[in-house]
């Protein structure tokens, strides 16, 4: 039966059938990572179980469970599966029928009978993971857009922070499209460092997808292994330790105990270095590699006491926070020069910090919420002060925080 289908699609539509062929059940369509930009023969699920292709069932099966990443609306039926990920005037074969159709139009009746659905241009059917990729290798080709011929990835990294805050942003309020379409931002910019080391040579988007798998399948060996972890502690102690052992490896050239290691090579075992002594190894990797240095400064701090305290470097208490803020606020007083101020001032913000984590509140976020109540009330100050027809530099200070007060009570807080 499908030699018939691949025969007939070959001579009407064109299929290649060496470069690939999706054959998917209809009623397969939600649970199948259905690709666009390849070709496709849909065929209802009796047709392939009478030809030998599919599993007899007794009873009628459970409607199979939609592919993750594109499990948003479960009940989502396999024509509009196919109108997300593909255009609505894409072409849609009937086999041993002369007339065709589209996407848009077909009907609960085509899913009764086989169809072939044409691969679809990747900026045609941009829902596939795949579209992006090949969207920038486009962009980047010789006859491709000048702007994105001429970016490197030191030009881009503004805009990965720019694309990185705007996601921070949008996070603050209920999952909707408008975070959807941010969140597609920053994947572009991912895309985008992909596609310049694959330029190089360097790896692709195959590799980064791997390395991130890999490692957090390696990570949660509660999950994929037979470690056990009952609440999120557990799994952040063990989080830690286990990336205390990448690090450690890391630290090594070749497996523990081979002449290759740090410092040494198979053709220098004592690892000297040129001159004819014995070349330093290198440092220990610390607990806290890894975090940026370019990163906000509350998230860094942040992390930086989250990855000691997962080393058992942590206040018992959150008295003995409490206390510390008190000692830091009295050296902050007694600090005499510019420089003893800006260092008391540091501390008293790292302990601040690290009242925040013991609270469970992310102190980033925090002030940002902070920040943007003050902006509003500051903006209430100023249209309070212009309907007074007073200038906000003119008034006292007693003034001026009467002012504040009354737009505390006349702008709404966010709860």
């Amino acid at each position: 039966m499908l030699d018939a289908l691949v025969a007939e699609a070959r001579l009407r539509w064109g299929l290649d059938p060496t470069a690939g062929v999706q054959v998917v059940a209809w009623e397969n369509v939600a649970a199948f990572p259905l690709e666009p930009t390849r070709p496709a023969i849909l065929v209802p699920r009796a047709m392939l179980r009478a030809a030998g292709l599919a599993v007899p069932s007794a009873a009628a099966p459970t409607p199979p469970a939609p592919v993750p990443g594109r499990h948003a609306r479960p009940t989502e039926g396999p024509l509009a599966v196919l109108r997300r990920l593909y255009p609505a005037d894409h072409l849609v074969g009937r086999f041993g029928r002369q007339e065709t159709s589209t996407v848009g139009a077909l009907t609960e009746a085509d899913a009764e009978a086989p169809c072939y659905l044409p691969a679809a241009a990747p900026e045609a059917a941009p829902a596939s993971l795949w579209a992006m990729p090949a969207i920038s290798a486009r962009l980047r080709a010789p006859d491709g857009c000048p702007w994105d011929r001429e970016q490197s990835h030191g030009s881009l990294r503004k805009h990965l922070l720019e694309e990185a805050y705007e996601v921070y942003d949008a996070l603050a309020a209920a999952p909707n499209p408008a975070l959807a379409e941010e969140l597609g931002d920053l994947l572009l910019q991912v895309v985008l460092h992909a596609q310049l080391a694959a330029e190089a040579g360097a790896f692709d988007l195959t590799d980064v997808a791997s390395a991130i798998g890999t490692k957090i399948v390696r990570r949660h060996p509660h999950v994929f292994g037979d470690a056990v972890a009952r609440t999120a502690s557990d799994v952040n102690r063990q989080w830690e330790r286990i990336k205390a052992a990448e690090r450690a490896s890391h630290g090594l050239v070749a497996t523990e105990g081979s002449a290759e290691t740090a410092g040494g090579s198979a053709e220098d075992p004592a690892g000297t270095a040129e001159g004819g002594s014995p070349a330093s190894p290198p440092p220990p990797r610390s607990a806290l590699d890894g975090i940026s240095p370019t990163m906000p400064a509350l998230a860094a701090s942040q992390e930086m006491q989250e990855r000691a305290a997962s080393l058992g470097y942590d206040w018992p208490s959150i008295d003995g926070i409490l206390d510390k803020v008190a000692e830091e606020l009295a050296e902050l007083a007694a600090a005499a020069s510019a420089a003893e101020k800006e260092e008391e001032i540091g501390d008293l913000l790292m302990v601040v910090v690290n009242l925040a984590r013991h609270h469970g509140v992310e102190a980033e976020a925090a002030l940002r919420a902070a920040n943007d109540k003050f902006r509003r009330r500051f903006a209430a100050v100023e249209r309070l002060a212009a309907e007074r027809g007073v200038a906000l530099r003119d008034l006292s200070f007693a003034e001026l925080d009467a002012l504040w007060d009354a737009a505390k009570a006349r702008v709404e807080e966010r709860p």
